[in-house]
């Protein structure tokens, strides 16, 4: 997967898969699928350090993950979240935070939204970094937001989305994240834009949808956004394996002879 691709894929009407990745193992998986690209968020802060927001992420944070899931998934197109404040300081410190992790391994960076960013985009394209934006429900705003609530419901809100998709569009990012928005708003905004739109809690009509690794396999029952499907309940089969290992053990069939040197 290539950003050309991406493009490719939009002017064919093919759907753009994406599923977040954090580690090794998880990418060594991934890298074997049909998966079109990886995203290094910085739900990280979340869904492997048991922060309550992706706040806490930090940027030896990113680094680290995107280091692991580089080495994991070298046949992926993987994208890195530039996580909070890290594109808000100087233009040195926000281009030290781009090649930081893009010499982590990874070929894009994302970051979230438009006003105060357009700048920066369009700099950082012109030096050959592909972007990534991110509109609607932008976690790292989340305290702005007063929580994790749809965006874009009335028509001065949707209508700023549509401008900000426009604005990040003309700055030079290949692609744009829309997380929990109405439906219809994201037809609009994907019917507008020639570039290609990833969706999250944004309906079927997007380019693409992402999910986070854990939420699609099942792995957290107790967080269950609406826009969320487990593909697989990865939480009661870790839960039976663990237990098969405690009763093989306690009855002792197992280590056997063939565990055995």
């Amino acid at each position: 997967m290539r950003v050309d691709i991406f493009f490719k894929k939009k002017a064919e009407n093919k759907k753009i898969t994406v599923l977040t990745c954090y580690d090794y193992t998880s990418a060594r998986i991934l890298s074997r699928s049909e998966i079109d690209c990886l995203l290094v968020g910085d739900s990280v802060a979340m869904t492997m350090h048991g922060c309550k927001d992706t706040v806490a992420a930090t940027l030896q944070m990113m680094q680290f993950h995107v280091q692991a899931v580089s080495r994991g998934a070298e046949n992926k197109f993987i994208i890195a979240d530039l996580p909070f404040l890290s594109y808000r300081k100087s233009k040195k410190s926000n281009i030290e935070a781009v090649q930081i992790l893009m010499q982590a391994g990874a070929q894009a960076i994302k970051l979230e939204g438009a006003s105060g960013n357009l700048k920066l985009i369009t700099h950082l394209v012109e030096s050959g970094i592909p972007i990534m934006g991110h509109l609607g429900l932008t976690p790292q705003f989340v305290h702005q937001f007063g929580g994790y609530k749809v965006q874009g419901k009335t028509l001065e809100t949707a209508a700023q989305i549509k401008q900000d998709a426009l604005a990040l569009q003309e700055a030079g990012c290949f692609s744009v994240v829309l997380e929990c928005i109405p439906q219809l708003l994201a037809k609009e905004i994907t019917e507008m834009l020639s570039i290609p739109t990833i969706g999250i809690g944004a309906g079927p009509d997007t380019d693409g949808q992402v999910l986070v690794w854990q939420d699609f396999l099942g792995l957290n029952s107790e967080l269950t956004p609406k826009f969320v499907k487990h593909f697989l309940n990865g939480e009661a089969l870790f839960q039976t394996a663990i237990q098969d290992f405690i009763q093989a053990v306690n009855n002792k069939e197992f280590p056997e002879h063939e565990h055995c040197y």
